[in-house]
């Protein structure tokens, strides 16, 4: 019987899983170079569904100490069947031990971890969120490793898009663009001069590191609370260029016709 791609890699949630990637690693912490590495791993971590860097400990410019493991009692991770870079650096399942990336004289110490496995004997996993910047060659990466296994599609679409909330109407296009991501449901984003409705800026911001920095708004909608439904990417990196300034929707939280059929709105962890 045939199964699908994304339930193989479903089955494998609870493993540690790991892929080499050619790509020169660099990681940067108050102007110098931490981590130069040619022989870096990806680190899917029991739970995690996306990936950190794993490198020799010989590409680390810095002291690597053991420490004692961070109590993270009160910290209920466990019944979360699916760990986003939202689960803290130090909630793991892998067996090892948590180690400090310290340098004499600089005051910086990272968080990192040793896992008790023999593939990867002689790695330090680090913590992506500890270092100002990375670098894949020469391009900075945001928010997380790539994954050769995700990616993004942006597609043009003539269909007829409309959002309303409470009969309210916000948005109505046939110019949008549909951005598909693996493990997420389509996105439709609009023409900033197709959106109905007043967008108030918001002080919001999330990063993908693939699309880049996300800016949020909420559309005015009398006696309706609808901070942060909307977003956009004015820089965006260059796979998210085709959507530069266009708006999207949370059709989780907002009513989606298309071509005047309604569409249910998607369960997930935005609803």
């Amino acid at each position: 019987m045939a199964v699908t791609v994304s339930e193989l890699f479903m089955q494998s949630l609870g493993a540690l899983r790991i892929e080499p990637t050619a790509k020169r690693i660099r990681a940067v912490l108050d102007g110098q170079t931490v981590v130069d590495s040619q022989d870096a791993l990806l680190v899917w971590e029991p739970k995690r569904v996306v990936p950190t860097y794993a490198v020799p400990e010989r590409d680390i410019d810095a002291s690597v100490r053991s420490v004692a493991p961070v109590d993270t009692n009160g910290r209920d991770f466990a019944r979360v069947p699916v760990w986003d870079p939202r689960v803290p650096f130090d909630v793991r399942l892998t067996p090892g031990h948590p180690v400090l990336l310290e340098r004499s004289g600089s005051g910086f110490a990272i968080d990192g971890f040793i896992a008790e496995d023999p593939d990867l004997d002689g790695y330090v996993i680090l913590d992506f969120d500890g270092f100002d910047s990375w670098l894949e060659e020469d391009d900075p990466i945001i928010s997380h490793p790539h994954s050769p296994f995700s990616r993004i599609d942006i597609r043009t679409t003539s269909k007829d898009l409309r959002f309303s909330l409470e009969g309210f109407h916000i948005a109505r296009t046939t110019r949008a663009r549909i951005l598909f991501e693996t493990g997420l449901p389509p996105r439709y984003y609009f023409p900033r001069e197709d959106v109905l409705v007043e967008l108030e800026p918001s002080d919001t911001e999330t990063s993908c590191a693939y699309k880049g920095v996300a800016h949020y708004f909420s559309p005015v909608i009398p006696g309706v609370v609808t901070r942060d439904f909307a977003w956009s990417y004015e820089n965006p990196l260059i796979d998210g260029e085709q959507v530069r300034d266009y708006v999207c929707f949370f059709d989780e939280k907002l009513d989606l016709t298309i071509d005047g059929i309604e569409r249910p709105r998607p369960q997930t962890p935005w609803s």
